[in-house]
């Protein structure tokens, strides 16, 4: 907690952004951070709880009450310290997460939350300078002998490989792309999440001993199988990355123009980080045009906020869900996530949100789509009769969301089931130990198992992962779940 009687003394206050005009105009971040003393002003908001829901509310279980008190108190290193023993990259997380901590603060039942993301990024923020700009790298005191294969370098990935490394493994990470972040580096844009940010916790991984190997394509370059006889044990996190496509047999998807998301913001991506594309790849562009957005997810927003920066002509996103109540029913909602209509950063930035639409074909002329036809949904998602109408549409970008993993390489290698979780799919796993049936070795973690989710729940898998290789390697393990 911090000032006991402080969240009835101190207004919530959060960091703002800058001006739309203004930060359309790059790619950089554009929240602006919260002055230390404001930030300590807004720990002291924490209240003593008798159960602070908070705890379950974050997947990592961060310790939440007992940094806020740290952060009132001044004592800025321990605070930091306590932070980064639940989470391996708060900074991250306090920068796109969507903080369901905040959801289940007791405050939020006023909605009045404590602002926990923000009061995260600033102790992140503040250990990285207080320590010459560097993240301290936190190498083991000895070596076990045993080697750990991570494929694939997301959240789960880059979380297991330093938890294993501090505890004295070999942990090679293989990364198809050219850089190491994975959905972190090439789907999340720069103005959320400057690319920095990734290579200097990078930087602190190899000198703690992970070594990366970027550019192989485990699955097609290089065989699972060999990497089963180099290694101890093989952990796949490739994430969730095939995108749905309800409209594979609609009139004119052929059309050029309609692409994924995730074939439109990697390449943007790219460009500002100055990493070269494909010259096979078909280039991408949003400017001046109008663009039509489906789907009204966080990838939704940001191929809005993208788009705009790209030089539209206008952004128009379809959901076919109805709008949400601008206000969630506390009574029933409290302390979970809330249903309530929530605006982001790039919305905010002019674009027109439809709300109980649904998508029914595309046309255009000489191959190219011009116009996306659409009719209402009622409350049961059926088309409501006479509503029928169209759009102006020189690109659509399909955000609808991902199905599961990719099963071309090391599914299909391993010959791996791929299992239904609700409306997502992931390899077959459980909570406990994380292996794979019947595949001795082989551990999997994060999205590529439970599903499209959070970084942070990815982070929590890649931990929990790391614990259970580690004890199946050691017969015991000191690593936290």
């Amino acid at each position: 907690m911090g000032k006991i009687t402080g969240f009835m003394e101190i207004d919530r206050a959060d960091r703002g952004y800058r001006p739309v005009e203004e930060r359309l105009k790059h790619y950089r971040e554009f929240v602006e951070p919260l002055p230390e003393k404001d930030v300590k002003t807004q720990a002291a908001r924490c209240m003593d709880c008798g159960i602070p829901y908070c705890h379950n509310g974050c997947p990592v279980n961060n310790q939440i009450p007992d940094w806020n008190d740290l952060v009132y108190q001044g004592q800025w290193d321990s605070a930091a310290r306590n932070l980064h023993s639940t989470n391996n990259f708060p900074e991250v997380t306090g920068r796109v997460c969507p903080a369901p901590c905040e959801a289940s603060c007791t405050l939020n039942i006023e909605d009045i939350p404590v602002t926990i993301k923000t009061i995260e990024y600033s102790i992140a923020e503040r250990a990285f300078a207080d320590n010459g700009n560097q993240w301290a790298p936190l190498p083991a005191e000895r070596k076990t002998g045993k080697s750990v294969a991570v494929i694939g370098s997301g959240p789960a990935g880059l979380a297991a490989a330093q938890q294993l490394a501090r505890v004295g493994h070999d942990v090679h990470v293989y990364e198809k792309n050219a850089h190491p972040g994975g959905l972190l580096r090439y789907g999340i844009p720069d103005f959320k999440l400057e690319k920095t940010v990734i290579e200097r916790r990078v930087k602190q991984m190899e000198a703690e001993g992970v070594t990366f190997h970027c550019g192989v394509h485990v699955g097609k370059k290089v065989t699972v199988a060999s990497l089963k006889k180099t290694y101890d044990a093989v952990l796949l996190t490739g994430g969730s990355e095939q995108p749905f496509d309800f409209f594979a047999k609609s009139p004119g998807r052929d059309l050029d123009g309609i692409h994924f998301a995730m074939d439109f913001l990697p390449q943007q991506n790219r460009r500002v980080s100055g990493e070269a594309i494909d010259k096979s790849t078909h280039q991408i562009s949003a400017k001046d045009k109008h663009v039509i957005v489906i789907g009204g997810g966080d990838t939704g927003s940001d191929c809005i906020g993208t788009s705009f920066r790209q030089g539209a002509k206008s952004v128009t996103q379809l959901e076919i869900m109805p709008r949400p109540p601008e206000k969630e029913n506390k009574d029933l909602s409290w302390p979970h996530w809330p249903l309530k209509l929530r605006v982001s950063s790039s919305q905010a930035e002019g674009a027109s949100v439809e709300y109980s639409i649904s998508t029914t074909g595309f046309s255009g002329e000489g191959g190219k789509i011009s116009k996306l036809h659409y009719t209402r949904v009622d409350g049961k998602m059926q088309p409501v009769p006479g509503s029928e109408g169209t759009l102006d549409a020189d690109l659509v970008l399909l955000a609808m969301g991902f199905s599961g993993p990719i099963e071309n390489d090391v599914v299909k290698e391993l010959d791996l089931p791929v299992v239904a979780r609700g409306r997502f799919k992931g390899l077959e796993a459980n909570e406990r130990d994380y292996r794979v049936r019947g595949r001795d070795k082989i551990f999997v973690a994060g999205d590529m198992r439970r599903g499209q989710s959070l970084v942070v729940w990815a982070i929590r898998e890649g931990r929990q992962a790391a614990a259970s290789i580690d004890r199946y390697l050691m017969g015991r393990t000191d690593l936290p779940r």
